[in-house]
């Protein structure tokens, strides 16, 4: 039996732990948050796992846990710095020419006049993001100039804090009607992917963000061609193993809006036949 270390204990873990059994893989938990740690004597020992699942989400705790475990993570750090820079991740596909929505980043602090001008490239409304958030936190959409530079003025008040790292957000087209889809990749293969969407209700109340934790349903769906292709080049040229990617159709497009190298694991049934045995392979090539 495989051992893998897994550094979260959320729905993933729930989800995976009896496929993953069935495999040969043990799925055990390596908490790492809210927690004090000996380093002189190790919650683990140097031998006790053989591969790690994602790397922690802090990078701090996530140093201290890599260099206790010693072992190799299906997704790695870099795999998980490279996919919460936004701006790095656009940047990246749009030289490889993946699409990508139109976009900008700002990195604080900036004059006025030069807002004003980036604000002026877009078409209104724009959408206002921060570079290094998760589950569309603090994503805003305005539609004129003067709500545009208040948005910005919270944004520097919350960067002019020192410990603040990342001092830099993103200004982006809005694309109305988008189905929002997210594809999953395992080692370089489409293998499945959901639409996420709001209630009606919600729709009707003009709340446009798609997201699982604002209150979105996740279906599974079967993706045409096209839209694989984007997901498997992206996961490619991100170089990242395990990969979430968030693609955008407005029936005339289709762009890569975000990736995600900490996923967020559906029901088994979102996905296609052979999910778990290509997760349980990626992670048997992965271990040490």
């Amino acid at each position: 039996m495989l051992d893998l270390a897994v550094a979260y204990r959320k729905r993933t873990f729930e989800r995976m732990r009896e496929p993953f059994s069935e495999r040969g893989i043990r799925v055990r938990h390596v908490p790492n948050e809210a927690r004090t740690f000996d380093l002189a004597d190790p919650p683990w020992s140097a031998d006790e796992f053989d591969a790690g699942f994602i790397y922690p989400s802090r990078m701090m705790e996530g140093g201290v846990v890599d260099a206790l475990l010693s072992v190799p993570w299906v997704n790695g750090r870099e795999a998980v710095l490279t996919s919460r820079n936004k701006a790095e991740v656009i940047a990246r596909l749009g030289k490889a020419g993946v699409p990508v929505p139109k976009t900008a980043m700002v990195s604080n602090p900036v004059e006025e006049r030069d807002l004003r001008e980036i604000f002026a490239r877009f078409d209104s409304p724009v959408v206002i993001k921060p570079n290094s958030t998760t589950r569309g936190t603090g994503i805003a959409k305005v539609g004129d100039v003067d709500s545009f530079l208040g948005v910005v003025d919270y944004l520097n008040l919350v960067h002019d804090y020192r410990a603040t790292g990342d001092k830099s957000f993103l200004v982006q087209e809005y694309l109305p009607g988008a189905t929002d889809y997210r594809a999953m990749v395992v080692d370089g293969d489409y293998v499945g992917a959901v639409e996420r969407r709001l209630p009606d209700d919600a729709l009707a109340e003009g709340r446009w963000k798609h997201n699982v934790h604002r209150g979105a349903a996740a279906c599974g769906i079967s993706l045409p061609d096209e839209h694989r292709k984007i997901a498997e080049r992206t996961a490619k040229v991100l170089d990242i193993p395990f990969c979430g990617v968030d693609i955008l159709d407005t029936g005339d497009r289709i762009v890569v809006n975000e990736t995600n190298a900490r996923p967020t694991i559906d029901a088994e049934t979102k996905y296609e036949d052979g999910f778990y045995d290509r997760l349980a392979g990626l992670v048997r090539a992965t271990r040490r």
